[in-house]
């Protein structure tokens, strides 16, 4: 029997491939409201982080291709014409295999993320309302009032989070503000840090550096949930009173009792409907909101614009962050993976939303035309929240993605990060 001829050929050394990797579940912040989790629990956040990054960051950018190649080349042979709205290209999409993998599997993630989390803060439920309790009872700064009517669009599972921000599973409790926190850090692929406060951290660095003179000494921050946003504003601006208005008592409950945890005191948490909110006319001087207005309606979204002005002093500050919204050259793809959070996240507002234009909705609200404007602010993480190899990957990356090609020679995509708008009193 032979040997085999031996190669002489020279081996390549493979290219090592860089995997992104979102950030590990251990990096969410602690503190004692927030549930600690068994190594069992770690786990399974890690696999949800893992999968919400897979979706959205290998999976969510073929859908256009699947439109641009399938679903629209077949709906103009067999209708003759273009899409007229959303509602039908969801019906044409609806057919194709990669579609129903990705929608099944973003839609399960989410949930998965609920049970998981939920699951997590009932088996401690108990042991973090007595940590808050140690934090909230008797104190001033916690205002609630059982007598708030919570209005019918706080009242859905936002989200798909059962119960959604205001009901109660042991009379008195955080188990929302705990079930939000827990979950949102794998939602979010870790996208908004360890304290889950990068929204209030840029608007917070935005204003500072882009207003310096600007000093306000009473800022509202309406639709604050567990004042994640609320915080950062607070520590920017000390010596300013922040006042943190929300209808949802369990989240008000966790808030201010984080608030305190971290040693943050200038925060006062009030129990409020943003359209009655019973508030000195002309005695704010920046009012706030962050990814409040897509869990609104047309109704009171522009009721409370409308309000805030009222509320500011003159030279006062309105400024609010969403999706940027709709544009002429918005195409018809972009605008169904958009929406697509209206009609399977449970956020019925959303797609509404995108159709309005913010600027008019602020001059009708009564803010003069010159003073109202739209800006992006870069984003601002607190300095070494997690590992340098971490990659963060929001859900929404592949819909932002093909907004940011669309634009990419227009000169205000120039500017790039947090989209914002507002307007001075």
């Amino acid at each position: 029997m032979t040997d085999a001829p031996v190669s002489t050929t020279a081996t390549a050394t493979p290219t090592p491939v860089e995997v992104a990797l979102p950030p590990p579940y251990s990096a969410l912040h602690r503190h004692p409201m927030l549930p600690v989790a068994t190594h069992d629990e770690t786990a399974r956040m890690n696999f949800l982080i893992n999968l919400v990054s897979h979706v959205g960051k290998d999976i969510a950018p073929a859908m256009p291709a699947v439109y641009a190649k399938r679903v629209e080349p077949a709906f103009k042979k067999s209708r003759g014409r273009d899409f007229a709205n959303t509602s039908e290209v969801r019906e044409a999409m609806r057919a194709e295999p990669a579609y129903q993998s990705w929608a099944a599997l973003r839609r399960g993630a989410q949930e998965m993320r609920h049970q998981a989390g939920r699951a997590m803060v009932f088996r401690q439920l108990e042991e973090i309302d007595a940590a808050a309790r140690r934090f909230n009872d008797g104190a001033p700064t916690l205002k609630l009032n059982p007598q708030v009517q919570v209005p019918k669009y706080v009242s859905v599972d936002n989200h798909l989070s059962p119960g959604g921000y205001e009901r109660e599973v042991l009379a008195g409790d955080i188990a929302a503000g705990a079930c939000y926190e827990a979950g949102h850090f794998v939602t979010a692929g870790g996208g908004t840090g360890g304290k889950s406060d990068w929204p209030g951290r840029t608007i917070a660095h935005f204003v500072k550096r882009q207003f310096p003179d600007f000093k306000p000494k009473r800022i509202l921050d309406l639709g604050a949930g567990g004042g994640f946003n609320a915080l950062p504003i607070a520590e920017l601006y000390p010596d300013a009173e922040v006042i943190a208005v929300d209808v949802a008592a369990p989240m008000l409950r966790y808030g201010h009792a984080r608030a305190k945890a971290f040693g943050v005191n200038n925060i006062t948490f009030l129990q409020a409907d943003g359209e009655t909110l019973d508030l000195a006319l002309g005695s704010l001087d920046w009012v706030q909101t962050t990814m409040v207005w897509h869990e609104t309606a047309l109704g009171p979204f522009r009721n409370m614009l409308k309000k805030i002005r009222t509320l500011l002093r003159p030279g006062g500050l309105s400024l609010n962050f969403e999706q940027p919204n709709f544009d002429p050259d918005t195409p018809m793809v972009e605008k169904f993976l958009r929406d697509w959070d209206a009609w399977y996240n449970n956020e019925p507002f959303w797609a509404k939303l995108h159709t309005l234009n913010f600027r008019d909705e602020m001059i009708a609200a009564g803010f003069t035309p010159a003073q109202v404007f739209e800006e992006w602010a870069p984003q601002v993480r607190s300095a070494g929240a997690y590992p340098a190899w971490v990659q963060t990957v929001n859900r929404h990356d592949a819909e932002h993605a093909m907004a940011n090609a669309r634009k990419s020679t227009k000169a205000v995509r120039a500017k790039s990060g947090m989209y914002l708008f507002g307007a001075w009193n």
